[in-house]
C-alpha cells in the first residue's frame, strides 16, 4: 500500500526516532509499504518518519534509478562517518516540497551498523551514492533534514517560498 509521505514544514519530521524493539509483522509490512511508496514517489530512500512513524528504520535502493533494483531495509541503523567529506550534488528529498535541491557536505563512506527484517545483524562500509543515501535517510531518523545542512541564506530563502504556499492554500 502506498502511503502518504509527511512533508515539510511537518513537526514530525523534526523528531528524534524510537528504536525498533522487535520485528513484528507490522514492522515488515510497514516496510514493504515503504518500498512501494519509495519506488512510486519515485526515490531511493525512505525513512519511517517520512511515513508518520517515529521509529528508527529506513528503506533504500542505490539501484532504484538503475535497472537492476537493490532494496534494503535497515533496523535501527547506527553510522560511523569515515573519509573524506564531499559534496552531494542536487540533493533531494520526497519529505521536501517544491522539488527543492541543494549541495550538501557528506561523507564519502560510512561504516553502517544495522539489523534486517530477519533481525540479522548488518556491519558494512558503505562508500559513493549508498553512503550519501543512508546518512540522508539516518539523519531524518534523528529529526533533520537535508535543508538543515545548507547556508541560513539558501534556507531562508526556501522557508519564505514555503510560508508564501501554506498561506496561499489555507486563503483558499
Amino acid at each position: 500500500m502506498i502511503l502518504d509521505i509527511v512533508t515539510y514544514p511537518d513537526p514530525r519530521l523534526k523528531e528524534a526516532c524510537e528504536p525498533v524493539g522487535e520485528i513484528t509483522p507490522e514492522i515488515r509490512q510497514l516496510a514493504a509499504d515503504m518500498l512501494e511508496t519509495m519506488y512510486a514517489a519515485p526515490g531511493v530512500g525512505l525513512a519511517a518518519p517520512q511515513v508518520g512513524r517515529n521509529i528508527r528504520m529506513i528503506v533504500m535502493d542505490d539501484g532504484a534509478q538503475e535497472e537492476q533494483r537493490r532494496p534494503r531495509v535497515l533496523i535501527n541503523p547506527q553510522l560511523t562517518l569515515e573519509g573524506e567529506k564531499i559534496v552531494s550534488k542536487q540533493e533531494g528529498c520526497l519529505s521536501v516540497p517544491f522539488n527543492y535541491r541543494a549541495d550538501v557536505t557528506r561523507y564519502e563512506r560510512v561504516r553502517l551498523r544495522a539489523r534486517d527484517l530477519d533481525g540479522a545483524e548488518i556491519d558494512e562500509v558503505l562508500t559513493d551514492f549508498a553512503a550519501i543515501i543512508v546518512q540522508h535517510e539516518c539523519d531524518h531518523l534523528d529529526g533533520l533534514l537535508f535543508i538543515d545542512h545548507i547556508s541560513r541564506l539558501r534556507r531562508s530563502l526556501y522557508d519564505t517560498k514555503i510560508k508564501k504556499c501554506l498561506k496561499r492554500k489555507s486563503a483558499g
